[in-house]
């Protein structure tokens, strides 16, 4: 079979499982009581079923056996699959732990952190990155470990960071999968390439219920598959660390502000409340949920095109300049009140 009609099958049956799969996981949510209600200084404003990552989860897996079936994979590649679908295993059960007891931010790190662990038992390590000046850089394991636990965790923070509006989550995944596949299919990694498409499928399928206004919200199981996976899915052929960061550069930026604002208040940084993040800045602004939702949607896009179009030493210095300006930023806005 062909690598662009397999292509078509994960991406339509990925889509497909997940827009029949959605309203299932959101009737089960009202039935088990897995609904949020609205809470002070949140933009949510009525009662929603959180059980939407369920679907997601399960579309995932329905699409990327049947991307197994229709392509071969070498025995390296399809451990490492292995390692990145074991992981997703583990996220259910602290999901489900999560929504009926709402674990604290301590057992959830632990938790992320396990999840983590796993995928590098598989091999999914960080051993490289990309010399800007060409070639690659060996990284010795000791210091390969520790930055794909960081990597890992902090992608999982910044998805469940980023989750707090209709539609941001599932749609800057969504773009972010369709960059990886495009990455990964542009160096010939073909059957790799089909695993981005099929996370951008069950994302797109989700929007049709998450978009504003949403009728189900994807809860802690759906945040944590999202930032868990991209985080895996920008090692599995290889270390796109810079392509994933370029997409999600300002969901990146918002929530080391949102910790660095946090933390000079002696805040924990994963108690909300505070609108502290853009989303909520933003919307203190006059600026509508949807406005919002697509404003993101074009700068991670255009972000995407730019990790695709600058070599190395341009996005080396992209990198240092946003850095520099967020953190000087951030710096300011802590001695000032977030907008309620």
């Amino acid at each position: 079979m062909s690598v662009e009609l397999a292509a078509m099958i994960v991406v339509g049956l990925s889509c497909g499982a997940s827009m029949l799969l959605t309203p299932l996981a959101g009737a089960l949510g009202h039935k088990f009581g897995l609904v949020d209600q609205p809470r002070a200084n949140e933009l949510q404003i009525e009662a929603i079923p959180r059980s939407g990552g369920y679907a997601l989860l399960a579309s995932f897996f329905i699409a990327v056996v049947a991307s197994l079936l229709l392509l071969p994979r070498e025995s390296e590649e399809l451990q490492r699959i292995a390692g990145l679908m074991i992981g997703i295993l583990l996220i259910i059960p602290l999901a489900v732990i999560d929504d009926f007891r709402r674990l604290g931010p301590l057992p959830q790190l632990v938790g992320q952190i396990a999840v983590a662990i796993i995928a590098m038992a598989f091999g999914l390590v960080i051993t490289n990155v990309a010399n800007p000046l060409g070639g690659l850089i060996i990284l010795p394991m000791f210091i390969a470990i520790p930055f794909t636990l960081v990597w890992v965790v902090g992608m999982i923070n910044t998805l469940n960071f980023i989750d707090t509006m209709d539609g941001l989550a599932a749609g800057i995944t969504a773009i972010a999968g369709v960059v990886l596949f495009a990455r990964s299919f542009s160096l010939g990694q073909y059957t790799i390439s089909l695993l981005p498409l099929a996370l951008t499928g069950v994302c797109i399928g989700f929007l049709r219920f998450n978009f504003n206004p949403a009728r189900i919200i994807m809860g802690t199981s759906g945040s944590m598959f999202l930032g868990f996976t991209l985080s895996i899915l920008a090692l599995i052929g290889g270390a796109k660390i810079a392509t994933a960061a370029f997409v999600l550069g300002l969901p990146i930026i918002d929530a080391l502000m949102v910790i660095i604002q946090r933390g000079a208040r002696r805040r924990s940084p994963f108690i909300g409340g505070d609108g502290a993040h853009l989303p909520h800045r933003l919307v203190a602004r006059g600026l509508s949920t949807r406005r919002i939702a697509l404003l993101i949607y074009g700068v991670c896009a255009t972000g995407g095109m730019a990790a695709m179009a600058l070599n190395g030493l341009q996005k080396l210095t992209v990198m240092v300049l946003a850095a520099a300006i967020a953190t000087a930023l951030a710096v300011r806005l802590a001695a000032t009140r977030p907008a309620d």
